[in-house]
């Protein structure tokens, strides 16, 4: 596994393309119809956290060991909205961003990768402070100032909380805790289910110098 430093250098190389910060307003989850008929049939209408797989860089220290759900929250940069084409399935949970990252969250740095394409993901953690979820990624991974950091803040303004996610990396976000899905609405998405892009198991590019870094043996 990376140990806490090497991932301090991907942070690092993570920061430099991460671009300018837009507005959002809510995390979304896309997954297929069944995928929610389960969770409010046999899991009381809770989404509950799933052991993460093994995409991204081999060395993260969250692959097969921590627990989440994926969360979404990159915006079309014409319309500041969540986009309308998918991998992960045609139904889409929002959820206000004030209910899964706020100032008793703290944040985590946890991967940077591309699959062999021209776009970059960064993987951050949101884990309720005190959590199995927070005392896991202390242990193990860079923590980030939730109010001043290059790819997701959460920062109160004229006394409200106002988020911003980066413009230019796909974020994926871990949130280590059940979710209720009567806390956020869900509807079905008017575009396409890009399967190309989903990043499940998705290895990454060894070749790629933005998003590699030497690990000495």
């Amino acid at each position: 596994d990376y140990a806490k430093e090497h991932l301090a250098q991907l942070q690092e190389k993570a920061e430099l393309i991460a671009g300018r910060m837009l507005r959002f307003s809510v995390f979304y989850r896309n997954q297929h119809k069944e995928y929610f008929q389960h969770v409010r049939m046999h899991c009381g209408n809770v989404m509950k956290p799933s052991l993460k797989d093994n995409s991204g860089s081999h060395g993260s220290p969250t692959s097969g060991m921590l627990h989440g759900i994926f969360f979404s929250c990159n915006t079309e940069f014409n319309t500041g909205q969540p986009p309308q084409d998918s991998p992960y399935g045609r139904y889409r949970f929002q959820i206000p961003a004030q209910r899964l990252f706020n100032p008793n969250t703290n944040l985590y740095f946890a991967d940077f990768y591309c699959m062999y394409t021209a776009y970059h993901y960064v993987v951050l953690v949101l884990a309720p402070k005190g959590s199995s979820g927070d005392l896991f990624c202390r242990e193990r991974l860079p923590q980030l100032d939730i109010s001043s950091n290059k790819f997701l803040t959460c920062c109160v303004e004229e006394g409200e909380l106002v988020y911003r996610h980066a413009q230019d990396s796909i974020l994926e976000v871990i949130y280590t805790e059940p979710v209720d899905l009567s806390l956020g609405v869900l509807g079905e998405i008017s575009g396409h289910q890009l399967m190309s892009l989903s990043t499940a198991n998705a290895k990454k590019d060894p070749s790629c110098k933005t998003c590699n870094i030497s690990v000495g043996r």
